[in-house]
């Protein structure tokens, strides 16, 4: 097996993910290990906007909560965590504007740091 990829954490994604319950914070850190590793685990999925797979969304229901962590492996060697969020719309599946633009932010920011794939 090769050696899993680093976890580099942009923003605050981590303080974000650490506060959600810990049931969230298990299936998030298990979906990570599996992208260090170069899998794909069944809860993280394409975020749309962002053109194929290099942008995913790990989207967990807890509660009657939703809960959404953003990563990347477009960074070469890296699985950088983009954003991580409690989904407050009740309505609608779409992902707000403002935070696919924090997202497109960051994920800029990631590739200026740590280079691209």
């Amino acid at each position: 097996m090769p050696p899993l990829k680093p976890v580099r954490w942009i923003g605050n994604s981590r303080d974000a993910v650490r506060a959600f319950p810990p049931e969230v914070r298990l299936v998030v850190g298990q979906a990570l290990y599996e992208a260090q590793a170069g899998g794909r685990h069944r809860v993280a999925r394409p975020l749309k906007g962002f053109g194929g797979a290099g942008v995913l969304e790990i989207v967990d229901d807890f509660d009657g909560d939703s809960y959404r962590a953003v990563y990347t492996v477009k960074i070469a060697g890296l699985v950088c965590v983009l954003h991580a969020f409690q989904k407050k719309s009740k309505k609608g599946i779409s992902t707000p504007k403002h935070v696919m633009d924090l997202v497109r932010q960051r994920l800029a920011e990631a590739v200026q740091s740590y280079g691209i794939e």
